[in-house]
């Protein structure tokens, strides 16, 4: 299983435990899936006595992004200047990295960053958006969207945001 991390903060990001595509060599697109937490109801077919009926458990079953919910990614708002500030603060620090680390990726990332931030900000109001678990301002914000059916969500992610680590 591999791990991917913020290359800025080394928070983690998401697991290939959930499918993942390459779009235009510049983001992934990881699939989601609701998932239940919480409470589970075992059915043992005794009657319950009556000092159990009483007790009662307080535990409520809850909705979740599986991906959300593994990595602890935490919502965050943003409007479409805010964004872009952030992003153009973002695409900086992510080729300053590239270029000690990567120095060929570097013509290649500033291209496809900025066709692809194109699309982003023509369907801004399309997404919802979520930080890793420390809420670094400086980090990764991955962008949830979901499918044409409208339900099933999907997370664009930077890919020279991110470095792999095996688990």
């Amino acid at each position: 299983m591999k791990l991917y991390k913020d290359i800025l903060t080394g928070d983690d990001v998401f697991t290939d435990a959930n499918p993942i595509q390459l779009v235009d060599d510049i983001a992934y697109e990881v699939d989601c899936a609701m998932i239940t937490i919480g409470s589970v109801n075992v059915d043992t077919g005794a009657n319950a006595s009556a000092e159990e009926a009483e007790e009662g458990v307080d535990d409520q079953a809850v909705q979740v992004n599986n991906v959300v919910d593994s990595c602890k990614l935490q919502p965050t708002n943003f409007d479409k200047k805010s964004y872009l500030t952030y992003l153009k603060g973002y695409m900086k620090a992510v080729k300053k990295e590239l270029e000690s680390t990567n120095p060929g990726r570097v013509e290649g990332f500033e291209k496809g960053a900025a066709a692809f931030a194109k699309k982003i900000v023509n369907n801004f109001k399309n997404y919802e958006f979520y930080t890793t678990e420390s809420m670094n301002p400086d980090g990764i914000v991955l962008l949830l969207n979901y499918r044409e059916d409208g339900v099933t969500p999907f997370f664009t992610v930077w890919k020279d945001g991110l470095k792999e680590e095996k688990l």
